[in-house]
């Protein structure tokens, strides 16, 4: 089992200590996404380097590739990897489901092809899900739920909630519970506020470390939030999967989410996109970046910001550079580490309104396009899961 300790509380905030068998992970926490045993264009010491504490890896695509006997035979994700810190495993779900025709759901579990190779067919049910997430050894293991395509009926969402249920139940019970480790169950119910709530009911009955949930559009996230946590037993960590930017993030810990992840630190590391501590994004391709001798933030103080220029990186991306994925990459992780860890000093000072407040002043006076943006009721990205 894990242990969960809140430490301190300031308004629904936490400050709070998740206790696995590779180390205490502070929360609110941020989980850098390492998909395929590693976290794009970051070498594993680095990402501990920006003070990240567990990141999430994924049952779908380690089962494809190198699969789940090979990460056996080389010792678990962990000695593959070379990281000594904990791991949170997606149980596969939201990969799934999202094949479209590749797959067929049914009461036992999914059937798929998969997307590297139409001609094998796989099968994942809750209980292999399960078995898989401790073949990698996990921390934390996610119960595996049909992640539904919206919008849909509420007799369609309100039948996959109650799927997800049942599977979750298969997955609990399939779980081999030991000291530092632990199982989450995730919350469905689409678009219905009051399915989220009964699906909330459902899962309580069964002993989860902790809840998870996802699948709301980004113009709705804190109001679902809003209707979610008085749901959720106060002494469980709750993670809310997929988020995000960094003003989402700000908002979340305020409203009392404990975990995060997100693909966009490392994407847009990729992709010549730097978050910056003022909350929005710089463009390193755009041309006025060509002769920019300051570094890609002048706030930061990780290796990238300490030792090159916006020029260079321009440059390295012009010529699509291997290296500049990795430095940009690094310098994105590091904001939002540092961003959970400002958070969680706030939270231990009693101060987050204030500190979220002063963040949002910045946001805006910084960055009013993209403040407007976020603001934007129309801000409908679907979140995953």
């Amino acid at each position: 089992m894990l242990e969960f300790k809140i430490i301190k509380k300031d308004g629904a905030a936490r400050l709070g200590e998740l206790r696995t068998a590779h180390g205490t992970v502070e929360t609110p926490t941020f989980m850098p996404v390492g998909t395929d045993g590693t976290v794009k264009a970051m070498k594993p010491e680095d990402v501990a380097a920006t003070g990240a504490k567990i990141i999430l890896g994924n049952v779908y695509h380690l089962m494809l590739r190198p699969g789940i006997d090979r990460v056996k035979e080389l010792g678990g994700l962990h000695k593959m990897m070379n990281w000594d810190k904990a791991i949170l495993t997606d149980s596969g779900g939201f990969q799934v489901m999202s094949l479209g025709p590749l797959r067929t759901i049914s009461e036992q579990g999914v059937k798929f092809r998969s997307h590297l190779d139409n001609d094998k067919i796989y099968d994942l049910t809750p209980e292999k899900s399960v078995e898989i997430q401790h073949a990698l050894d996990a921390n934390i293991t996610m119960a595996l739920d049909e992640c539904l395509e919206l919008p849909a009926p509420k007799e369609v969402i309100e039948k996959s909630m109650l799927l997800s249920v049942r599977w979750a139940e298969r997955s609990f019970a399939a779980f081999k519970d030991r000291k530092g480790y632990g199982i989450f169950g995730i919350l469905q119910g689409g678009d219905d506020w009051s399915l989220r709530e009964k699906c909330c009911e459902l899962m309580n009955k069964i002993p989860f470390d902790g809840l998870a949930f996802g699948g709301v559009w980004l113009n709705v996230l804190t109001e679902t939030i809003d209707v979610i946590i008085p749901c959720i037993p106060k002494e469980k960590p709750r993670y809310v999967m997929g988020v995000g930017i960094p003003a989402d993030i700000v908002d979340c810990t305020l409203r009392g989410i404990d975990m995060f992840d997100c693909v966009l630190p490392s994407r847009f590391g990729r992709t010549a996109q730097g978050f910056l501590k003022t909350g929005g994004t710089l463009n390193l391709k755009k041309g006025d970046m060509r002769d920019d001798m300051r570094p890609v933030d002048e706030f930061c103080t990780c290796p990238t910001c300490q030792r090159y220029s916006r020029a260079y990186l321009h440059a390295l991306f012009k010529e699509n550079e291997p290296l500049a994925s990795m430095l940009l990459t690094w310098h994105n992780i590091q904001v939002y580490e540092d961003l959970m860890k400002d958070i969680r000093e706030a939270i231990s000072m009693g101060t987050l309104s204030d500190f979220h407040a002063a963040w949002f002043e910045t946001f805006r006076k910084y960055h009013p396009d993209e403040y407007a943006k976020f603001k934007s009721p129309s801000r409908t990205i679907m979140l995953k899961k």
